[in-house]
């Protein structure tokens, strides 16, 4: 089976490790950015199967980023890791398409999975937000 190749966007250097170590497990992981432009460039360059990316980050936010490549019609299969449960931001990552949305609390269990859902356009909620 060939491995899902994924672009991490996290600004948080521990939580990039460990989101890192776990992709590792079963993806290639092309490279990993700390910001949305960083996110934005090295994805058109880099074409990864899945984008595995924060919310909140400096410059624009994962949000805004996945928006960015969307309109320039790359269409990303994306994954969301972020801190954030609020019902809007859910919706909102919700309505750029079929994504995962992953809270890091729950990204032991629930990255992996996403990501793997994401890959074949298929959504996927941490259960924790499906809850809600």
């Amino acid at each position: 089976m060939k491995r899902v190749s994924v672009l991490l966007a996290e600004d948080g250097w521990a939580m990039s490790r460990e989101l890192g170590a776990i992709l590792a497990r079963e993806c290639d992981l092309l490279a990993t950015v700390s910001d949305g432009l960083a996110l934005v460039r090295l994805a058109r360059e880099m074409r990864p199967d899945v984008v595995v990316t924060d919310i909140s980050m400096p410059g624009i936010n994962g949000l805004q980023a996945v928006e960015s490549l969307i309109e320039e019609g790359l269409a990303p299969h994306v994954v969301f890791v972020t801190v954030h449960a609020e019902p809007q931001l859910v919706m909102h990552a919700l309505a750029l398409g079929p994504c995962g949305y992953v809270l890091k609390a729950d990204a032991v269990e629930d990255l992996l999975p996403a990501v793997r859902a994401a890959s074949q356009g298929r959504r996927y909620l941490s259960a924790s937000v499906a809850a809600s």
